[in-house]
């Protein structure tokens, strides 16, 4: 286990971390999330030791991290850190001897990961021909190649087209099933409800948000009740609280409260119901509402 602990920083007179925490299980997925200066890529890079926390700490296991142990993570820096001149097999194997590898699990390790991030075409190409979402996925192979016991990854999802998104999406899948926790940053809310069993919503340096995804979509934000009905008359919701939109023939009743059998009755007297039922706010609904 993941866990970071009361983490503190400041740098001059502005606070960039305010008693930031959050715990990432083995085989766990986390998704972190704020808006840009929130905190994010700091606390990152103190989970890798880039940066010292003024107070609080990182353990794994329930012990703090020492260099050893971070050596057997895989890092995924927002600025990314690729030789460009390099060929793209050469750099991933080279990194996989940096990391203890052997030459010929690096070059095995390297192959995989190539191929399983459709890389294959480019093997032997250069790093600065590629593409800003190809020299993305040559960064992930990076940070895989020495299969690592815990991924820290800083928006490993941006600028990447869906096929290579699906792609990184099932080789970090394949990852959390062996165990491994992983935690990335994303802006892309949609995504990180998709993959993510937990999160963590950090805004100005403190975490305003976080827990599994399922509990959060209970018990933050608004439930709203849904009712969709065909054929309705315009009007037909005028005495209800909620707000009505248009969809085709069909009229779309969103109410935060009010008597769902009344709601029914007049839904029904309307038109075809063919939808009723209770709408868990989304995760970027939830998002919204914690830092505003």
């Amino acid at each position: 286990m993941l866990e970071v602990q009361d983490l503190r920083k400041r740098f001059g007179d502005k606070v960039a971390l305010d008693g930031v925490g959050f715990a990432v299980r083995p085989g766990e997925m986390f998704g972190f999330v704020g808006a840009n200066g929130a905190g994010k890529t700091t606390t990152m890079r103190i989970v890798m030791g880039v940066l010292d926390a003024d107070s609080g700490e990182v353990r794994l296991d329930g012990k703090p991290l020492t260099y050893d142990s971070r050596r057997r993570f895989g890092y995924m820096p927002e600025e990314r850190g690729l030789y460009q001149k390099m060929k793209v097999a050469e750099q991933v194997e080279y990194f996989g001897r940096l990391h203890g590898l052997g030459k010929a699990a690096a070059h095995d390790a390297a192959g995989e990961l190539i191929e399983r991030l459709g890389l294959t075409g480019r093997r032997d190409d250069a790093v600065e021909t590629l593409s800003l979402g190809n020299q993305q996925r040559v960064q992930l192979a990076v940070a895989l190649v020495h299969s690592p016991s815990v991924l820290v990854l800083d928006e490993p999802f941006s600028g990447l087209d869906p096929i290579a998104v699906d792609a990184l999406a099932d080789v970090l899948k394949d990852r959390c099933s062996s165990g491994v926790p992983v935690v990335f940053s994303s802006h892309q809310l949609e995504l990180v409800e998709q993959l993510c069993d937990s999160v963590g919503i950090i805004s100005g340096g403190r975490m305003v948000a976080a827990g599994p995804v399922d509990e959060l979509r209970a018990t933050e934000g608004r439930t709203l009740l849904k009712v969709v009905v065909r054929g309705a008359s315009p009007g037909w919701a005028d005495d209800l609280t909620g707000e009505v939109t248009t969809d085709g023939d069909r009229q779309v009743l969103l109410i935060e409260s009010g008597d769902d059998q009344e709601i029914l009755r007049s839904a029904v007297n309307a038109g075809e119901v063919e939808h009723f039922g209770r709408q868990r706010p989304t995760l970027a609904e939830i998002f919204r509402e914690a830092v505003a």
